[in-house]
């Protein structure tokens, strides 16, 4: 007959405690006061405000590097073609600059490539890039084009260049 204490206690005793127990605090633990909820809105959005300058210089970063990716690959391509094709292939801008896109084209002037115009980037270079059968490029001044971006008063650079044998170089500098 030594069994826990809670068996000599009356059930409905039991009842009214736990049903005590459960009252005010069950109601408060079921969400968020209208004050915590405010709090952590206003600190999310200061956070936000001081974290957006950074990601605005970290997009303009990558545009700049991703359009000198694509130039990069373009003149990898371009080079291939004319080793392909055992005749000359030419890279040139579209009307408007580089920033406005570019076209591969064979001996015959026939499109092998076109890539659309980029946003938000800035390009000094060639009219155009011409590649021999062999690969290479002709005599003369190797070709560099300066990719820029702007984020705010930060400017940052890609630079694209390529070798008199035909390889194409990517950096991230100003002075190439």
């Amino acid at each position: 007959m030594n069994g826990p204490k809670e068996a000599n206690v009356p059930i409905n005793t039991i009842q009214r405690l736990s049903s005590r127990s459960t009252g005010l605090a069950g109601r408060s633990a079921r969400g968020f006061t209208m004050t915590e909820l405010v709090v952590t809105v206003a600190l999310a959005a200061i956070l936000g405000t001081i974290a957006a300058p950074a990601f605005n210089g970290m997009i303009a970063t990558q545009r700049a590097r991703t359009f000198a990716a694509d130039m990069y690959a373009t003149l990898a391509k371009t080079r291939s073609e004319a080793l392909t094709l055992n005749n000359s292939v030419t890279l040139q801008a579209n009307a408007g600059g580089w920033m406005n896109g570019w076209q591969m084209l064979d001996a015959n002037n026939n499109v092998l490539d076109n890539h659309a115009a980029a946003t938000g980037v800035t390009v000094v270079g060639p009219a155009t890039v011409t590649y021999r059968a062999s690969g290479r490029l002709p005599a003369g001044v190797a070709p560099v084009f300066v990719i820029s971006t702007t984020s705010g008063a930060t400017v940052h650079y890609q630079c694209v260049s390529v070798d008199l044998g035909g390889r194409p170089y990517m950096t991230a500098t100003a002075a190439c």
